[in-house]
């Protein structure tokens, strides 16, 4: 046995194509580039960059497909998946995927490189509306940090050390 884990953090090279299977099931697929920057042999910066296809199922790929776009950043987890198959004159070739678990977006809609929507949905401001802030809680005695300070001081028997 094994470990195959991915952890990739990059941009999407072009927006997601998301297709369905015929029982409904979502599969999306997106091109992720990473990239690395490096002396070569004279001294000079290089830039390298390494592209990645990713390939994601169900609610993560439908999820993908609504908010990501092209340029967009994002964390991808997953594993590797090597796919070996025949072009038309018969020769063996391979196709490296990544298979995403777990898809995070980095960044905001205004850090993508474009101005696409990333959801039609409001946010929700008053979600904290409720919960009053630091400065609204009464201060302590000990000016206002940590807990409030007592007059008895603290003891401790041998039962109360944990090991």
């Amino acid at each position: 046995m094994g470990i195959n884990k991915v952890m990739l953090l990059g941009n999407l090279g072009k927006d997601p194509e998301v297709r369905y299977t015929p029982q409904q099931m979502a599969i999306c697929r997106f091109s992720l580039a990473t990239g690395e920057r490096k002396k070569d042999q004279s001294g000079q910066w290089v830039d390298h960059t390494e592209w990645h296809n990713i390939v994601t199922f169900g609610r993560t790929a439908e999820t993908c497909a609504k908010f990501l776009k092209k340029g967009r950043q994002c964390f991808v987890e997953g594993r590797i998946r090597t796919n070996k198959w025949q072009d038309k004159e018969g020769k063996d070739r391979y196709t490296t995927e990544i298979i995403a678990d777990a898809v995070q977006f980095v960044g905001g809609k205004g850090e993508s490189a474009g101005d696409a929507d990333y959801g039609s949905e409001p946010a929700n401001d008053n979600v904290l509306a409720g919960i009053p802030t630091a400065d609204a809680l009464p201060k302590a005695a000990n000016g206002g940090r940590g807990a409030p300070a007592s007059s008895e001081p603290v003891t401790f028997d041998d039962d109360d050390i944990p090991f």
